[in-house]
């Protein structure tokens, strides 16, 4: 019997030479080229790109193949390419959408399958499942067109999609004030896609870029997962403080998210750099326009967008929620809790290139480090807010588990009243002080997760162990 490939929130992730092959990569390739030509894409572009695991030229090159052999034509990117620079090359050269060998922040063990739509940006859950439903069991079911022969016939094109990336880049920000305001940017490219690029952006100014972790390594040392929160950080705030920098920018392995390190070394949680991002947009920038946030990021663009009179659009977890949203109400900014942020002039899909030098330019605008940033958007929205995450393998039914988190109704959480229950994705206890629980399973493992913000840094701990015990973990 043939492996049953399942799509997460983003597409399809495997463990290499187990069930990330070849062989499946083809018949995942199938699939999405079936989905294409049901909308109406023969003939049509689609952009393939990868990023630098093992192999993953070579499993680009393979499902370019696939697509070829199904009558669509493919624009094959010359090397490894960040994630939002290949969702704008779908926009750029109007393609009917994308297909990016990555699997993103996993560990190195992982390859994955991302697929985009037209508009660059993640494709509906409703199509994620065509696609998944038109995955054929058998090769035989797959057409290929061998990549010599595609190559030699015009159906594959390599390219570079940089220079036309960096040329949008100066429709959204101007980079000369960075490259001129002498601070020192550490960057952790986390042996990924993004490395090389923030020191060609700001190259020939006073501004120094010192990189890390920027030479291709399957196997990502330093680092359980290329992954921009801690402990996998820790390499790069280590360098920050020794470095005498201003700032770190970290990007994943295929660099559409960021994580952010202050001056003193310390991390910048992803939701205090959303609450960031917004602010700079609004009040630094002076854009209108909506927010787009998932259920699992800061109550601090709720009061940002009743001071700035924008409208704040929740959904649930996943850019497969945020990309759709965003493109419906024409949003200012959309993101989620993992570090993953969109803008409005760029396209719908997670931008840790962009995001990182809109923190740099907040920065040279304000004339302030991180640590003071932060410090007026505290006083913005009126205290500190405070974020934690528990990730905790479970057994049994998911359903029954279910369940029993329904049948918990707790009064408080933390020693805090709860408000309301909302059940849009997971189970999030809205609590009395404006923060919230999560309580989420993941799409793909048997893991359930269990985050939480509060305006109490020593309420933290208490409300996530209570979220624990809601889940039958503790």
């Amino acid at each position: 019997m043939a492996y049953k490939i399942k799509f997460g929130t983003d597409g399809w992730r495997g463990v290499i030479a187990e069930d990330y092959t070849f062989d499946n990569v083809r018949r995942v390739s199938q699939g999405f080229a079936a989905y294409m030509l049901a909308q109406g894409g023969s003939g049509k572009w689609v952009v393939v790109g990868h990023d630098k695991r093992f192999a993953s030229e070579h499993f680009a090159a393979a499902a370019a193949e696939v697509l070829a052999g199904n009558g669509l034509k493919v624009y094959l990117t010359d090397g490894s390419t960040p994630t939002p620079v290949i969702a704008f090359s779908t926009v750029h050269l109007k393609a009917c959408g994308a297909i990016n060998i990555t699997a993103s922040h996993n560990p190195p063990a992982d390859n994955g399958f991302k697929v985009r739509d037209e508009t660059g940006g993640s494709i509906h859950p409703a199509g994620l499942a065509q696609i998944e439903a038109a995955i054929p069991d058998s090769l035989e079911d797959v057409r290929i067109m061998p990549l010599a022969d595609a190559l030699k016939q015009g159906w594959v094109v390599k390219f570079d999609p940089a220079p036309d990336y960096i040329e949008h880049l100066k429709d959204l920000i101007d980079l000369q004030p960075i490259k001129d305001a002498g601070l020192t940017v550490m960057v952790d490219s986390m042996w990924g896609n993004g490395a090389g690029w923030f020191a060609h952006l700001l190259a020939g100014g006073k501004t120094r870029v010192i990189e890390i972790h920027n030479e291709r390594n399957p196997s990502f040392p330093e680092m359980k997962r290329p992954e921009p929160i801690p402990p996998n950080i820790d390499a790069g705030l280590r360098a920050t403080l020794a470095n005498h920098a201003d700032v770190l920018i970290v990007t994943d392995g295929d660099a559409d998210r960021v994580g952010v390190g202050d001056e003193n070394g310390e991390f910048v949680n992803q939701l205090r750099v959303y609450g960031l991002l917004a602010y700079y947009l609004l009040e630094i920038r002076g854009q209108r326009g909506a927010i787009v946030k998932t259920l699992s990021t800061t109550g601090m663009l709720n009061i940002l967008g009743e001071m700035y009179a924008v409208p704040v659009h929740e959904t649930g977890v996943g850019f497969k929620y945020v990309a759709p949203k965003m493109t419906e109400t024409d949003a200012m900014i959309g993101g989620e809790e993992s570090g993953g942020f969109a803008f409005r002039g760029n396209v719908p899909e997670r931008d840790g290139i962009l995001a990182g030098l809109f923190i740099l330019d907040f920065m040279v605008r304000t004339g302030k480090k991180p640590t003071e940033l932060l410090k007026m958007l505290f006083e913005k929205v009126g205290g500190e807010f405070y974020y934690d995450r528990i990730d905790s393998h479970f057994t049994g039914n998911r359903k029954d588990r279910e369940q029993m988190i329904l049948q918990a109704n707790p009064d408080n959480i933390g020693g805090l009243k709860v408000l309301r229950l909302i059940t849009v994705d997971g189970f999030q206890f809205r609590l009395e002080d404006g923060g919230w629980l999560l309580i989420r399973f993941s799409g793909t493992e048997p893991v359930l997760r269990v985050y939480c913000e509060t305006r109490h840094a020593d309420k933290v701990q208490a409300i996530l162990r209570d979220g624990l015990k809601v889940a039958g973990l503790a």
